[in-house]
């Protein structure tokens, strides 16, 4: 997928704090997106509401960051272009969208939110990374703006006691973890395990989750782990220390997509070729794993919760043509999506749109009470198997997972590792 930088569209935006305003359905904005009313809260009105997406788009993750812009415009452009979402107070109001850039930044996406708060944002939502939305959650406790549906998967946003104004999105790190950790557990073969993890809570989570699963598995013994930082250029010598250990599984921990493809071609490059595990973000088919040249290795795996555009198994399946219609025409975004991110912030603009039809006040409060009571709901997109389900405590909308192993052209679910 090549990233275009557009004047007209979502994908334009690059530069911090700069905003892209979507009303798709030809209804007028109302001035200065106030509230409707004194019993109203900041960016509703009786025809329209107004939401914020900080995420990176420029730099290293602006790949999967303008896929979190566009699956969520992609999904209330179509609605919008209907006629708009039935709120649970009777209203039907069109679903405004405000963006901006903080490029992986936590300094930048903490003005982004400051910005946020004087463009009378409703809420921020769909935002990717651990360390940017940590950046202002306490702003947004404290000013009690609803920062929700965020594509981390650390467990504090889900933490209803300590982050009361926060619900998290994809699955915890640890649920991600855990899933391959089974997975390697129930083989009959013996394998040893190298670890490599970002240094930060998003690599000790997918760490914790997968050493818990495989706690007692006597054919598993883990022979080698490094750390790299989220600022570092290269794994090299990281790499270069686990392939000295024998180890047949790697356990790769890692968020930043270059690095990802440099790990799977080094790796090569020093004839060291083991099955590898990739979180659900750093495991796309098209951006990491062909330039990774992954069919070198024995097994490359991953979870997910999404249908994947990609796989010729769902190339008519209905959602998937609705999707990559919408993604195309309100997304602004016409390539197949490299970036599981694009499906997921789809499936966002979904839970949304249940969490509104159930308000029955135009108030932050009555859109937290609303979103924390969805289950069972089948967003499109998801995966036989999976769910959103917001009722749970310490857990985020999505907490389930299916492993896949990669087959050359996309993922396919599998019960058993080998």
């Amino acid at each position: 997928m090549k990233l275009r930088k557009k004047s007209d569209g979502v994908l334009g935006v690059v530069a911090m704090a700069s905003i892209v305003a979507l009303s798709l359905s030809g209804c007028t904005r109302d001035s200065g997106g106030q509230g409707g009313g004194s019993g109203s809260s900041p960016g509703i009105t009786d025809s329209s509401i107004t939401l914020g997406i900080t995420t990176p788009l420029s730099g290293a993750t602006a790949g999967p960051g303008t896929c979190t812009v566009a699956g969520v415009t992609a999904y209330f452009g179509a609605l919008n272009a209907a006629g708009g979402v039935k709120f649970g107070d009777g209203k039907t109001r069109t679903v405004n969208i405000k963006t901006y850039d903080d490029g992986y930044d936590p300094q930048k996406s903490l003005a982004n939110f400051q910005q946020m708060v004087s463009d009378n944002v409703f809420a921020a939502t769909a935002g990717l990374g651990t360390p940017t939305n940590r950046a202002f959650r306490e702003a947004a406790i404290s000013q009690k703006v609803p920062q929700v549906l965020v594509m981390t998967g650390d467990p504090l946003f889900s933490d209803r006691k300590q982050s009361a104004w926060q619900l998290g999105f994809v699955p915890i790190y640890q649920n991600e973890g855990a899933a391959f950790g089974k997975l390697l557990a129930a083989s009959k073969d013996q394998h040893k395990v190298a670890i490599l993890s970002q240094n930060d809570d998003y690599g000790k989570g997918y760490v914790q989750g997968f050493k818990d699963a495989i706690k007692g598995a006597s054919n598993i013994s883990v022979v080698g782990e490094q750390t790299y930082e989220a600022t570092d250029t290269s794994v090299d010598a990281q790499l270069t220390q686990l392939a000295s250990s024998g180890a047949d599984v790697v356990f790769n921990a890692m968020s930043i997509t270059p690095l990802a493809i440099a790990s799977l071609q080094k790796a090569q490059q020093i004839g060291w070729k083991p099955s590898w595990f990739l979180p659900s973000n750093t495991s796309s088919p098209t951006a990491i794993l062909e330039p990774g040249r992954a069919t070198a290795y024995p097994g490359i795996y991953s979870v997910s919760f999404a249908k994947a555009p990609q796989s010729p198994t769902f190339a008519k399946d209905p959602d998937v043509v609705k999707f990559l219609a919408d993604l195309k025409q309100y997304g602004k975004y016409p390539d197949m999506p490299a970036f599981p991110h694009c499906m997921w912030s789809y499936m966002v603009g979904a839970t949304l749109e249940q969490a509104f039809k159930n308000m029955n006040a135009p108030t932050r409060d009555s859109f937290m009470t609303s979103l924390r009571n969805i289950k069972g709901l089948q967003a499109p997109l998801m995966l036989s198997g999976t769910s959103v389900d917001t009722t749970v405590d310490g857990q985020p909308a999505v907490s389930s997972v299916l492993v896949q192993k990669y087959n050359g052209k996309g993922y396919a679910t599998v019960e058993n590792f080998g």
